[in-house]
Formats: C-alpha cells, structure tokens, sequence
C-alpha cells in the first residue's frame, strides 16, 4: 500500500524554481507535457462523500489509472497531504472511461495542465532522502509540489526558500472551488478553455 505525501506551493518565477532544482541536483524526468485528467464518480457522487477520488490520466502520451482515498489511521499530521495512492499503465483510457460508463460512473471534473517533472539524484544523498518536485502550469497560475517523504518535503522545501505558510495540502479541485467562489465563475471544469472562456468580458 503506497501511501502519497506531498505539498503544494505557487510558483512565481517558474525559471528561477527550475534553476533552483538543478543546483540542488535534480534531474529533469519528463519535459514540459501536456496532460489531461478525468475524475469519475457515481451520479450522486459517493466516492467525493468517501473523500475518494477515481481518475483517468493521458500524460505525456501515457494513459494512467489512479485511486486515491484517505489513510486507514486518518488524515494524520497537517502539514503534509496524505493520501493511499494506487496507480496503474493503461493501454486504452477512452476504452477504460466506457467501461466505466456501463458501470454508472460518469465524468463529474476535468482539469487540465502542462507538467514538468524533475527528480532529485538518490547517489547524491547516499539514498538517506528521494522525491520528485513536479511544476504545473494550470488554467490558475503556476504551482509546484514535491512529493516524498516527510522528511525529504520538509529538507527541499527549505533549500528552495518555500516558507510554512506558502505550503498548501489543497487539491486543484479544491483550489478550483475557492476561485469559482472567489469569482463568482459558473465554469464547471478547470480547463484551459473554460477558464479563458469564464475570464472573457461579455460584450
């Protein structure tokens, strides 16, 4: 059971971040790519009840299927965002979301970003600490989360400067809610297009 710990943070100067990430070794794993994300739940939308997520993946050209609930003992510490995370390749995800379909789950959220991933180097640090650091470019700005254990969170994010109170554990469906509130926004999905569409005055 892989239980997923990480933090989120906005990112204001993304070449600066990034060359923050390579002076402290990390190595670039996937380039700048596209990726798209379909959550499914049931109509009545049991598995957000059971804070669970179901989500189909394309990144980079690759299909994954994830599910995501809260650890067995709880949320646990604050700080950190933890989450059990089963993650598997899927040859076909658009076959996967039909088959889903005929179960009764259905597309409920879509978001959208361009993700660079970059990894810290293991040999560096004697295997003691190893995470990844991913940049997200989203319809709402850019933001970075490294993901790893505790400690390692803990170690980067003060080698990068990220202050406690910059550290987010929010998802980007959450983040997507508080704007939809903050600016009053019927868009029901946090995509590239619907966000320019939202922030399009109305002649």
């Amino acid at each position: 059971m892989a239980i997923e710990t990480e933090i989120k943070f906005r990112v204001d100067d993304q070449v600066r971040l990034e060359a923050q990430l390579a002076d402290l070794g990390f190595r670039l794993v996937t380039p700048r790519s596209f990726e798209s994300n379909t959550l499914f739940d049931t109509p009545e939308r049991s598995l957000r009840l059971k804070r669970e997520l179901l989500r189909i993946r394309n990144y980079a050209g690759r299909w994954l299927l994830t599910h995501k609930r809260i650890p067995d003992s709880g949320v646990g510490e604050d700080r950190h965002k933890h989450r059990v995370e089963t993650e598997t390749d899927l040859s076909d995800g658009q076959a996967l979301a039909e088959v889903f379909a005929s179960l009764g789950l259905v597309p409920v959220f879509l978001y959208e970003k361009w993700r660079t991933e970059w990894a810290d180097d293991p040999d560096d640090l004697k295997g003691e600490l190893h995470g990844h650091c991913v940049v997200d470019e989203t319809p709402l700005g850019i933001f970075a989360e490294l993901e790893g254990s505790p400690a390692w969170i803990d170690h980067i994010a003060h080698q990068l400067g990220i202050q406690p109170e910059q550290q987010l554990t929010t998802s980007y469906g959450r983040l997507f809610d508080q704007w939809r509130e903050a600016t009053g926004s019927t868009a029901q999905n946090l995509t590239f297009a619907a966000i320019e569409t939202a922030a399009t005055p109305e002649r």
